[in-house]
């Protein structure tokens, strides 16, 4: 096996690698300050209606679930370095226009809003998981996967804490504005990279039709057990996980970190630190890639233990490494299932694996807001009580894997093992 490289030699040594993380941390940072704003916009249009705040993250995940399968095609015929290009200057677009115009003044325009600034990110986001193998080795891969995802977290982190208190200060216009700049640099970034992939055995898709490309993949990602599991299995965290992003919202709301806007942005920063540093500290305890399978049903299980115990202590700071640990969990699951996904696809429908991907994900998360929203509007939980039933879910999925998963995946790994 292999040993993986180390951080900062990835990104001393591999050139393309280390543009892509400073691009990709620069527009995850200014998405913050997009989503801060759409929470606060639903919220004072609706009076603070639970629904309404909820339904800003159904649409985002809607804006995947509803084209992934498609664009996730699209990272296999095209050019990924241009789409990811494409991807960028249409968020520049959707925003600009959108404040233009003064269009975000109700909540359906609110919801178009979030669902076409998703829409962009599910062009970036195949294009982005299919692009990292073509531009690092297979002893790089498990590392760039970690750095990808702490670039996210950081940007979380930090664009969340700061989009909050800017947004506090000088307004949602404020707030959309620095998101689209941000949008910029990378954009500038990113033209200095290499093509990468597709290669030109997976160019030769183009000669079959949109549709039939996207049922091909399908075909493969449904008769492909060993990719099967792991999408499924990522798919395992967002049945309670979901709900809590939300619910983070309303828990911000009442923790009383001086504003709404505030409170939202500390708890979100303790989630995407938590989601950053998951990944490095499971990176160094587990490099085996053999047991990253034992690990899913463990680490969704303990993603919602946490939420459990947040659902029952006063809610003061200690909120913060609670939120951080759980998240921690569920950010080490998401790179090892990343990094098994990508190590396992043929790089001819490696775009349209992720896009599969990230259906399930979003679909169940998508599920998993509304669900908990609902309970919310029609009283038929309190908050503490859904953020319980969040981790009970949780639990249950994480042992469910281990019943059902797991065996499937020990015995193909035993197969894979030269004798």
């Amino acid at each position: 096996m292999n040993a993986h490289i180390g951080y900062g030699e990835l990104l001393k040594t591999n050139k393309s690698f280390r543009k892509l993380f400073i691009a990709d941390w620069i527009s995850y940072l200014g998405d913050w300050f997009s989503v801060i704003a759409m929470f606060i916009l639903a919220s004072n249009e609706s009076d603070g209606s639970p629904l309404a705040i909820a339904m800003v993250l159904v649409c985002r995940m809607l804006g995947i679930a509803l084209t992934d399968p498609f664009t996730g095609m699209l990272a296999d015929r095209f050019s990924r370095k241009k789409l990811l290009i494409v991807a960028n200057l249409s968020a520049i677009v959707v925003i600009l226009f959108s404040v233009n115009f003064e269009l975000l003044n109700n909540l359906t325009n609110l919801y178009i809003f979030a669902f076409l600034l998703m829409f962009c990110r599910a062009i970036y986001d195949p294009a982005h998981f299919a692009y990292l193998p073509n531009i690092t080795d297979e002893n790089e891969l498990l590392t760039a996967n970690a750095l990808s995802s702490m670039s996210w977290s950081a940007a979380l982190g930090f664009g969340a804490a700061l989009g909050g208190f800017v947004i506090a200060e000088f307004g949602v216009t404020t707030g959309l504005l620095i998101d689209s700049s941000t949008f910029v640099l990378a954009v500038l970034l990113i033209m200095t990279l290499p093509e990468g992939g597709p290669t030109k055995d997976t160019k030769k898709s183009r000669n079959h039709g949109v549709f039939s490309d996207i049922r091909n993949g399908l075909q493969i990602v449904i008769n492909t057990p060993r990719i099967r599991r792991i999408i499924t299995a990522k798919g395992l965290w967002a049945v309670g996980g979901g709900a809590q992003v939300f619910l983070l919202i309303l828990i911000g709301a009442e923790a009383g970190f001086s504003s709404v806007a505030a409170g939202v942005g500390v708890l979100y920063m303790a989630r995407g630190f938590g989601s950053g540093s998951g990944p490095i500290i499971g990176r160094y305890l587990w490099p085996d890639k053999s047991s990253w399978p034992s690990l899913i049903g463990p680490l969704v299980g303990l993603s919602g233990l946490f939420y459990i115990i947040i659902s029952q202590i006063e809610w003061t700071m200690i909120l913060l490494p609670l939120i951080f640990i759980s998240h921690g969990a569920s950010g080490a699951n998401w790179v090892f299932s990343n990094t098994m996904i990508q190590q396992r696809s043929d790089d001819s429908w490696l775009g349209r694996a992720s896009g599969f991907d990230s259906l399930i994900m979003s679909t169940t998360f998508a599920l998993s807001v509304l669900f908990s929203a609902l309970i919310l509007e029609f009283e038929y939980a309190s908050l503490r009580e859904t953020i319980f039933i969040t981790g009970i879910l949780q639990i249950t999925a994480g042992i469910l894997w281990n019943i059902f998963g797991l065996p499937a995946e020990n015995e193909w790994i035993k197969s894979q093992t030269p004798n």
